[in-house]
Formats: structure tokens, C-alpha cells, sequence
């Protein structure tokens, strides 16, 4: 058993999506979330550029004493991973695109992936399209933006240009005749709403946050690393960037990717504002 934190990393707030399914599964773990607030968006980034900010993020969150690590970034995961693991001594835990719930639930034979550049140009979603998507003759179309992180990283999922955004980039995919969509980038689950307000039904959507944090609880399981608490687990919370700017979007997105897992038998839990410390990695 270990009562040390978990660390929770993502380039932005996005991960704060991921951060709702950890808490559910592990409720009572303390979770340390760090954002790379000075270097988002990663999606557009060179690929060593990706790899080193990254490892310089999971090596603050090191120095603070988690016991792992949990990569809340899918173009992290892309890049990272492997690198990440032979550097560090704890179990660096990371995300993998939901292809293969979306080619299994999916009726027309076609999906969507929406995601970032960073996460198109890596090797592990086409990895897992040939996995899962390939044998099972499931065609999959990609959908990319530059600007939806930024949107999301400001406060403004549920604005009138992120909609427009999401309708440029959608409409094709859903004249395919796709079914799913794979929301292959942590922030894009706060995107929902808006997917929803211009296709309504079209899509199921799909994305691998509640997926990792079961993962996540059975590693913590097997290397005797799970707090003994059942819950009171804490989220503290650190940025690269500005705090001030930050605190806003974190507590809204906070509310939002919590939800259910402040409910218990006696109702709903209210938490105090989240305090937000700057760090340099």
C-alpha cells in the first residue's frame, strides 16, 4: 500500500477529462495534476520537442514523490511512452486512441477519429487501426484541428467557434456514414456538448479515459502500490503558465469532468476552489 500521490500529466487542462475517471475509479487517492500551460498546444510541436517537454513534466512530478504517473495526453502517449518508462523507476501509465470499443459497437462499418496533428503523425494510432479496424474491415476516417486545444485551453468548448470548427471538420465524416468518433485528445470530451448541438445523434462517442483509469487501479493493484483509503482523495493541481489565467477554466472543467464522483450517499460533495501552484519543469 502506498499513500504517496498519483501524478496525472497533460499538456493543458484536458487531462482534467481523464482526472474525472481516475477519481471514480480511486477514490481515495491523491491525485497531482500538472499542466503544461506554458507549451500548449503539443499537437503541432516537433516530435523531439513533444518528447522532452514531456519528460521534463514527468520529471517535476518525480521530484514531488509519486508513486506513477499517468500520461493524460494522447500526443505524449504517442511520442513518449517508451521513453518515459526506461527512465523512470514507477509505472508510467499511458492513453491509447478508443478504436478498438469503436470498430466493436459500430453498425455502418465506418468511425471517425477526431484528433491532433501530433496524434495523427505518431505510430500508435495507426497501430491500432491495423489491430482492430483492418481485420474487422472497418474503415477509419481522420478528423484534425489545430484549434480546438487552444479553444478548449481557453474556456470556450461550448462557444459559437468551436461548433463552427467541430462542423467543418465533422460534416464530411458524418456524410460517410460513420457511427462512432473517437475523441483521440483529452480535451475533447468537453467538446461533447458542442458535437451534440451540430450532429445530435449522429455519433457515439468514445474516448479511452475511463479505460486507462481502470488500467490504472489494476497496475497500482498488482505492484502493491494502492492506497489502503476506499476515499478522500485529494487533486492538487500545477501549471507552467500563468495560475491566475488558468484557475477559471481548471475549476469549470473541474466541475464538469468530476461530475458523478463528487456524489455519495449523502449527496453532493462541495469542494473548495482548486489551489493552483506554478512550477517550472
Amino acid at each position: 500500500m502506498s499513500d504517496a500521490p498519483l501524478g496525472v500529466f497533460d499538456s493543458g487542462v484536458g487531462g482534467l477529462s481523464v482526472l474525472g475517471d481516475l477519481r471514480r475509479a480511486l477514490p481515495g487517492e491523491d491525485l497531482l495534476y500538472l499542466a503544461d500551460t506554458a507549451h500548449v498546444p503539443y499537437g503541432a510541436r516537433p516530435d523531439g520537442e513533444i518528447r522532452d517537454l514531456t519528460a521534463r513534466a514527468v520529471s517535476a512530478l518525480h521530484a514531488r514523490g509519486v508513486k506513477g504517473v499517468v500520461v493524460a495526453c494522447n500526443t505524449a502517449s504517442a511520442f513518449s511512452l517508451g521513453d518515459l518508462r526506461s527512465r523512470f523507476d514507477m509505472p508510467v501509465i499511458g492513453l491509447v486512441p478508443a478504436v478498438k470499443p469503436a470498430v466493436l459497437a459500430s453498425r455502418s462499418g465506418v468511425v471517425g477519429v477526431l484528433a491532433t496533428p501530433g496524434t495523427m503523425r505518431g505510430t500508435l494510432l495507426a497501430d491500432v487501426i491495423r489491430e482492430f479496424a483492418d481485420p474487422a474491415g472497418v474503415e477509419v476516417l481522420k478528423a484534425v484541428s489545430t484549434e480546438l486545444v487552444p479553444l478548449v485551453e481557453a474556456g470556450q468548448a461550448d462557444s459559437a467557434r468551436a461548433r463552427e470548427v467541430l462542423r467543418e471538420i465533422l460534416t464530411p465524416v458524418a456524410q460517410a456514414g460513420a457511427d462512432g468518433l473517437v475523441l483521440g485528445c483529452t480535451h475533447y470530451p468537453f467538446l461533447a456538448g458542442s458535437i451534440r448541438a451540430e450532429f445530435g445523434d449522429t455519433f457515439t462517442l468514445l474516448d479511452s479515459g475511463a479505460a486507462v483509469a481502470r488500467h490504472t487501479r489494476r497496475v497500482l493493484e498488482e505492484r502493491g502500490l494502492l492506497s489502503a483509503r476506499t476515499s478522500g482523495g485529494t487533486e492538487s493541481f500545477l501549471v507552467t503558465g500563468d495560475p491566475a489565467r488558468a484557475a477559471p477554466v481548471v475549476t469549470d472543467l473541474l466541475s464538469r469532468a468530476l461530475g458523478a464522483a463528487n456524489v455519495q450517499n449523502e449527496g453532493e460533495i462541495h469542494r473548495a476552489p482548486p489551489r493552483i501552484e506554478r512550477i517550472q519543469t
